[in-house]
């Protein structure tokens, strides 16, 4: 297996498809999934002529389940080091849900000619905890519930999620597939339940409203209209209005899974904005 390590001495397990030469996507999968969230997207892109690169987050999928740094921060630092270790410029980061977060702070932080441009997937920023300043988030208690369920029964609840609102399963007249569920469980069931739980914090709470500001790159941001996860309200209708260089494009009765659900949509716009003026 491809692994970094980083300076704290966590592996890094990573995915590097495709010609070192060629334009790289970098993708970042949601929580408590990994890398492989992102299988439709990295074999159509490599078939596309592209360098396709993933990892699993610290604690995720492949990686190590470290004692700590599960933080928007240090997940940032992992993927600056990945980055610098595969030499990286001029890449297109994409985030899905808690990926998009991960994405917006790095792009932000960026050094100069790192990044071309980054694709928001139903992703959480601005922020999605309830506040004075964000009267339209969601309430403690939601995130709490989470973390209760993870300690109490992680399987099970790892069922429950992809089986009802991630996918839209729960709506009347889903195509439920069984093997889209079995997936995301697989996914989860690999991570560690630390991980998990300390994540809850990171993506319900973490306040991405300075980094929107200060991205300059073009941004892309999608966002299903139904999705039940990340409410679309208080999040792209949000982060649009932050960005500098933003495009928003919603896609109605879409649910916050749309990226696996609708694979071949959500690739097609993905590849009209990549190779749109991608040399600027």
């Amino acid at each position: 297996m491809s692994m970094i390590t980083t300076k704290d001495g966590t592996r890094i397990f990573y995915k590097d498809w495709g010609p070192k030469t060629a334009s790289a996507i970098v993708f970042h999968h949601g929580w408590p999934l990994s890398s492989d969230e992102w299988d439709q997207q990295m074999l159509f892109f490599l078939q596309q002529g592209f360098r396709v690169v993933a990892h699993d987050r610290r604690g995720h999928g492949r990686s190590d389940q470290s004692a700590g740094g599960y933080e928007m921060d240090g997940f940032v630092t992992d993927v600056t080091e990945l980055v610098e270790a595969l030499e990286l410029r001029n890449a297109i980061h994409v985030g899905h849900s808690m990926g998009g977060g991960e994405v917006t702070r790095y792009v932000a932080r960026a050094k100069p000619g790192r990044v071309a441009k980054a694709v928001l997937i139903g992703a959480v920023p601005p922020v999605m905890l309830i506040s004075a300043s964000n009267p339209g988030g969601l309430p403690l208690e939601v995130f709490d519930q989470f973390r209760a369920a993870i300690a109490s029964n992680r399987a099970v609840f790892f069922l429950d999620v992809p089986s009802g609102p991630f996918y839209g399963f729960n709506r009347s007249g889903a195509q439920v597939s069984q093997g889209v569920i079995r997936n995301w469980w697989r996914q989860g069931m690999m991570g560690g339940i630390k991980a998990h739980y300390d994540c809850v914090k990171a993506f319900s709470e973490t306040d991405f409203t300075d980094d929107l500001r200060a991205i300059q790159v073009p941004v892309l941001v999608l966002h299903g209209e139904d999705d039940q996860i990340v409410p679309i309200a208080d999040s792209s209708l949000l982060s649009i209005k932050l960005l500098r260089n933003g495009t928003l494009k919603t896609y109605p009765g879409y649910s916050h899974g749309m990226a696996t659900t609708h694979a071949d949509v959500i690739n097609r716009d993905l590849l009209a904005f990549i190779r749109n003026d991608r040399s600027k």
